[in-house]
């Protein structure tokens, strides 16, 4: 019988496209992919570091391993690996530790899965993470994760990425359309684009050889995807002729997440962002303009040091004002080896907790506004496979996500529907009374 592996995927999108390439490289080393909880003989624990709390769950996660299978061969890749290799060499159980440069090479390390005293650490410098690895999601048959982008030549002083991923690498947009082609080969209908600072798309070798909107351009010439959606990308680096291009585009999808961090001035330049929040505004006006209907994600931190009552006041008015759809909040955490874990001004954490709870009321409040611009429109959904107390889910082109009973013939279906009501828990509605017309 062939030997079982099972994956655990902390942290972003990136991370998700680069655990099913890790998948491919098991299964063609004659390895079977299993649940968590199907006694696996290898567990694969892919890690986040953005927030402390990302490493907290990196050791529950190895502790329910554990559990489940005791003898398991427990290896520990991702970001966290590349910062913290030794922290996390001292937990129970873990027997093998690989940094950035040494992840996809793991089918090379892992040849003998008997447990030792002492976990092994293979981690070199992440200057040695210079090489760009493709990866995409697979499994899911409605979207799949495309990597075209990693590391970041960006310092925001918060921030623990390009300590844990190296220098700002990409893809060629040939591989980029061959991949794209292999996932509409395979019946998906929606690639989600990623990479960690996705919009300075085209470093190779060190040299810019291309833009973003490059890509952008390319990608929109591929038959067999419906949809292509941007992940998040850099309100400095979204130009006019990107906006402009996704307004026209019939693949590209009517969604942005841009991230903001702070709607102060002053804490912008304390994190070392490379705009100031003017430029926010004008993003934001200049995608309503071209697209009154795109939904737009935001990305903000508070309890950032030197955060005062009033500079977070200014954050959540400037917020409030904006034609925006919802909110990614996060709590800062201090991270070691970055600018702001050495500042002053640290801001309590039951007061970090205060305005986090405050941000993600208005972002439920900014969501359901959203949604109840767009009832009445008939409008495409792409319905998911996952059943939630017998109600399946998809989302429209503008990211409202619409739930109705469950039909599985539906599922990664284009379907034109209705939308009727915004439920209790957030959820756009089909009645049962309206018609559901299939393209």
């Amino acid at each position: 019988m062939n030997k079982k592996v099972a994956f655990y995927t902390l942290g972003c999108k990136l991370n998700y496209s680069e655990t099913s390439t890790l998948g491919r490289l098991f299964s063609n080393a004659g390895f079977d992919t299993v649940d968590f909880t199907n006694k696996p003989d290898v567990f694969v624990i892919n890690t986040c570091s953005v927030t402390e709390n990302a490493d907290k769950k990196c050791k529950k996660v190895v502790k329910e391993a554990l559990k489940v299978s005791p003898n398991a061969y427990i290896t520990i890749v991702g970001c966290y690996a590349q910062l913290k290799p030794t922290e996390i060499a001292e937990i129970p159980g873990v027997d093998m530790v690989l940094g950035a440069a040494e992840k996809f090479q793991i089918i090379d390390h892992i040849s003998d899965l008997t447990k030792k005293p002492k976990a092994v650490v293979y981690n070199q410098p992440v200057s040695e993470a210079n090489e760009f690895v493709p990866a995409y999601s697979f499994g899911d048959r409605t979207r799949t994760f495309l990597k075209v982008q990693d590391g970041c030549d960006y310092s925001c002083s918060f921030c623990t990425i390009p300590l844990a991923r190296g220098a700002s690498r990409s893809d060629t947009i040939g591989n980029v359309i061959e991949q794209a082609k292999q996932i509409a080969a395979s019946g998906v209908k929606e690639i989600v684009l990623t990479g960690v600072n996705l919009g300075d798309f085209g470093i190779i070798n060190g040299k810019r050889e291309n833009k973003f909107f490059d890509l952008v351009k390319a990608l929109d010439e591929v038959e067999g995807i419906d949809r292509i959606r941007i992940s998040s990308i850099e309100p400095n680096l979204l130009t006019d002729e990107i906006i402009e291009f996704v307004a026209a585009s019939k693949r590209f999808m009517p969604h942005f997440h841009i991230p903001l961090q702070s709607g102060s001035n002053k804490i912008l330049s304390l994190m070392r962002r490379r705009y100031k929040r003017e430029l926010y505004v004008d993003r934001v006006a200049k995608i309503k303009q071209l697209m009154p209907d795109c939904c737009i994600g935001v990305d903000v931190i508070v309890g950032f040091p030197n955060e005062t009552r009033e500079d977070f006041i200014d954050t959540y008015n400037f917020l409030n004002s904006l034609d925006i759809s919802y909110l990614h909040v996060f709590t800062y955490s201090e991270r070691e080896n970055t600018l702001a874990a050495e500042m002053d001004g640290v801001v309590p954490g039951s007061t970090r907790a205060d305005r986090s709870k405050m941000l993600h009321i208005l972002s439920d409040k900014k969501r359901r506004a959203f949604y109840e611009t767009q009832l009445g429109r008939t409008e495409e959904v792409l319905f998911e496979g996952d059943i939630k107390e017998g109600f399946m889910h998809g989302f429209t082109r503008n990211y409202v996500k619409v739930k109705t009973k469950f039909d599985p013939v539906l599922v990664n279906e284009l379907i034109a529907v209705r939308l009727a009501n915004v439920s209790f828990d957030g959820d756009v509605e089909i009645t049962e009374s309206e018609e559901i017309l299939v393209h």
